[in-house]
Parts: C-alpha cells; structure tokens; sequence
C-alpha cells in the first residue's frame, strides 16, 4: 500500500480513472454490439441508425486513450462494410 501523501492520492486517482474507462469501454462496446444486432437482423435502417450514433462513442473513446486510432478506424470500416453489404 502507498505510504506517501503523493501515493494515496494517485492510487486515489487511478482507481477513479480505472472505473471511467471501464465506463466508457461498455458504452462503446454496447454500442458496436447494437450495430452488430442490427445487422444480424438484416435491418439496414436501423443498422445505418445505430452505426451513426456508434461512431461518436468509438471516436470518444479513441481521443482519450481508451483504444488506440487505428482500432477505433478498424472498427467503424468493418462495421460500414457489413452494412454496405445489406
């Protein structure tokens, strides 16, 4: 455990910046999930409605660090192809 002032308090730090990440991380993967479903389900409205509200979350994420660019690229080209193919 931390014995300095200055430890305690980026342990302190870590844990909430911990719990924010994780945070962030099940919104973005609830968000591709969703995409995902609606694209399983043939539907290319609603997959083209959820792709939409999809890529700000994952450029979110991706401008704090949570993942890197070219995962969050990666991501939004694999997803727009499936829906192209609908």
């Amino acid at each position: 455990m931390a014995n300095s002032a200055q430890a305690l308090k980026r342990a302190r730090q870590a844990e909430k910046h911990r719990q924010q990440n994780a945070g962030q991380r099940s919104n973005m993967r609830t968000a591709i999930k969703k995409v995902i479903t609606a694209i399983a389900a043939g539907d290319r409205d609603q997959a083209r409605q959820a792709y939409d509200s999809a890529v700000p979350v994952i450029d979110n994420a991706a401008g704090k660090g949570l993942i890197h660019a070219n995962k969050a690229a990666r991501h939004k080209s694999r997803l727009n192809k499936h829906i192209r193919s609908l």
